[in-house]
């Protein structure tokens, strides 16, 4: 698996972490605490010994960079308008006869609503059947996470039903509702299935996401090519991990 990898789409960028990011991330991270924390991975006590979750962002992208150069994980920064506005993590990769990964996706709240992570979840899952031929990705979403629930049921990702005690998320063991992309699924894949979806407005609009709105010819016209892969960068600019519940 090749890595590092950057996607774009329109004002929507997916692109590796990069160590100058730590100022921007921490900031990000420190103003939507309370945003955040209810989705948040945490370390139960039979981590604790080994301190299995890294603390720091420095840890993290340390962690993120083994896995990624191991082809376990694909770790992005979302990028909007040149803006670092969140993260996502297609982690636990399997080739072979499984085939898989699992998705993982946080974004600042004043990003939320304006259909900047259903686009980038989008483009990960079409990269991820397209380029690396993986067959299944699984999203796990606390049932209390109803921004996160949006994001997938406007993808038209089907429930596969409930894993009861999953994830160590704010501090206990917590239920999660595990949604499924399958290749073949959108077969003129999942960006343009989302944009073509009607009431669809494109990701360039200063307000939240309206009710409303139409999607023109030109709009639909070439959808896949506009997504691209720009190819590898520097090995300095590995990802971290996004939450496997935001």
């Amino acid at each position: 698996m090749m890595w590092p990898v950057t996607l774009e789409h329109g004002d929507l960028t997916l692109r590796p972490l990069r160590r100058r990011d730590r100022r921007t991330w921490t900031h990000l991270r420190k103003v939507n605490a309370q945003w955040l924390r209810p989705w948040d991975a945490t370390l139960p006590p039979e981590g604790e010994p080994a301190r299995e979750v890294p603390l720091t962002f420095n840890a993290m992208l340390q962690t993120m960079r083994r896995e990624a150069r191991a082809g376990r994980a694909l770790p992005w920064a979302m990028v909007f308008r040149g803006e670092f506005v969140g993260q996502l993590t297609v982690a636990g990769v399997s080739l072979g006869s499984l085939r898989s990964g699992a998705m993982g996706y946080w974004i600042g709240q004043s990003y939320a609503g304006r259909g900047i992570t259903p686009l980038a979840v989008a483009m990960a899952c079409d990269y991820c059947t397209d380029a690396l031929g993986l067959h299944r990705i699984e999203i796990s979403i606390r049932p209390e996470n109803a921004a996160s629930i949006r994001v997938v049921e406007k993808l038209g990702l089907r429930p596969e039903g409930l894993r009861e005690r999953y994830l160590h998320i704010d501090g206990d063991w917590r239920d999660h509702v595990t949604y499924v992309y399958v290749s073949g699924d959108a077969p003129d894949g999942l960006v343009r299935r989302f944009c073509d979806t009607p009431g669809f407005s494109r990701v360039t609009s200063d307000t939240p996401e309206a009710s409303g709105g139409s999607v023109t010819s030109r709009d639909r016209a070439d959808l896949r090519g506009d997504h691209r892969s720009v190819g590898r960068g520097p090995d300095s600019d590995l990802a971290a991990p996004a939450r496997p519940d935001q």
